[in-house]
C-alpha cells in the first residue's frame, strides 16, 4: 500500500473520530473568545476563520467575541496618548473611549467579519450597542496601592455588564449568520463602555445557554506550576479553579478568563475550555478529538 493511500485512510479515520462529536453538537451554540496571538499572526487568523466557518457548515452555531487591546494601545501611541492600566484594566477617559470604539468596532471587528466572509461564511459585526445587546454600568473607582499608598482611581468609561439581550443573536444564528461581537457595552444613558472581552464572552455564553465557551489565549492552558510545562491541568473543577485564584496560583491575565468560565458554568453552559490559540486548528483539536488539548474548566 503506497503512502498516499495510507494518508487518505488516516484522514478518513480523523473524520470517523469526529463523527460522534459532530452529531452531538449539531444545532448547539459555541461562544468563542478570539484573542491573543491568533488575532495578529496572519497564518493563525486564516486558520481560525476557516475553523469557524467549518463549524457553521456542519451545523454548529459559533458566536465570536473579540477585544483588541494591542491595537488600541498602538493607535493611542501613534496619537501621542499614553495607555494607563490598573489591575489589568485600561483607564479610559472620554477621548480614549472614542479611540477604543473606533478600533474595536470600526477596525478589528470589520477585519474579522471580512475574513470569515472570504472563507465562505456569512458574518455580521455587532457591538453591545446594537439592539442593546450588552447593557452595562460604569465600574466604580478602584482602590489600588501606589508606592505604598492606597488611592482611589477612577477607571472612567470601563463597564460591567448588568444585562444581556440575546434576541438578535438567536435571529442571526438561525439565519445561518456568524455573529462577531466587539467588547463595547452601552450604559442606560447611551454611553459606550469598554468591557473586558473575556467577561463579555462569559456573559454571552451564560445568556445564550451555550454548549461550550472556548477561550483562545497565548498559553497551552492552566498549569499547577507555570514554570513547569509538564504540569498542564487538562481538567479543572470550578471550585478548585476559584481556590487557585484566591491563592494566587491563577493570576494576572488568566484570572478574567477563568472567571468567565466559572460564570458560564454557573449558568448552565456545559463545558468551558481555555486553549492555545497559537496552535493551528486548536479549536478543532479540542472539539473533535478524543484527547483534546488545553484546560477544560467544568
Amino acid at each position: 500500500m503506497n503512502n498516499s493511500i495510507e494518508e487518505l485512510i488516516a484522514k478518513a479515520d480523523v473524520l470517523v473520530e469526529a463523527l460522534p462529536y459532530i452529531r452531538n453538537f449539531a444545532g448547539k451554540t459555541f461562544v468563542v473568545k478570539y484573542g491573543g496571538h491568533a488575532m495578529v499572526n496572519e497564518k493563525l487568523k486564516d486558520s481560525v476563520a476557516r475553523d469557524l466557518v467549518l463549524l457553521k457548515f456542519i451545523g454548529i452555531n459559533p458566536v465570536v467575541v473579540h477585544g483588541g487591546g494591542n491595537e488600541i494601545t498602538t493607535l493611542m501611541e501613534k496619537l501621542g496618548k499614553k495607555a494607563s492600566f490598573v489591575d489589568g484594566l485600561r483607564i479610559t477617559d472620554k477621548e480614549s473611549m472614542e479611540l477604543v470604539e473606533m478600533v474595536l468596532v470600526g477596525k478589528v471587528n470589520k477585519e474579522i467579519v471580512n475574513l470569515l466572509n472570504q472563507h465562505g461564511g456569512k458574518a455580521v459585526g455587532l457591538s453591545g450597542k446594537d439592539s442593546n445587546l450588552l447593557v452595562a454600568q460604569k465600574r466604580p473607582p478602584a482602590r489600588v496601592t501606589v508606592e505604598g499608598e492606597e488611592k482611589q482611581v477612577d477607571l472612567g468609561y470601563v463597564g460591567d455588564i448588568v444585562k444581556v439581550n440575546p434576541e438578535i443573536m438567536h435571529t442571526l444564528s438561525t439565519q445561518n449568520y456568524i455573529p462577531v461581537i466587539s467588547s463595547i457595552g452601552v450604559s442606560s444613558e447611551g454611553e459606550g463602555l469598554n468591557i473586558n472581552a473575556d467577561h463579555v464572552a462569559g456573559e454571552l455564553a451564560a445568556a445564550l445557554k451555550a454548549e461550550k465557551l472556548i477561550i483562545l489565549t497565548d498559553v497551552e492552558g492552566i498549569f499547577l506550576d507555570e514554570k513547569d510545562k509538564t504540569t498542564l491541568i487538562s481538567s479543572l473543577q470550578r471550585r478548585r479553579a476559584r481556590q487557585m485564584i484566591l491563592s494566587g496560583e491563577i493570576s494576572t491575565g488568566m484570572v478574567p478568563k477563568v472567571d468567565a468560565c466559572i460564570r458560564a458554568l454557573n449558568n448552565d453552559v456545559r463545558r468551558t475550555h481555555i486553549i492555545d490559540g497559537r496552535l493551528s486548528h486548536s479549536m478543532l483539536l479540542e472539539i473533535f478529538t478524543d484527547q483534546g488539548i488545553g484546560t477544560m474548566v467544568e
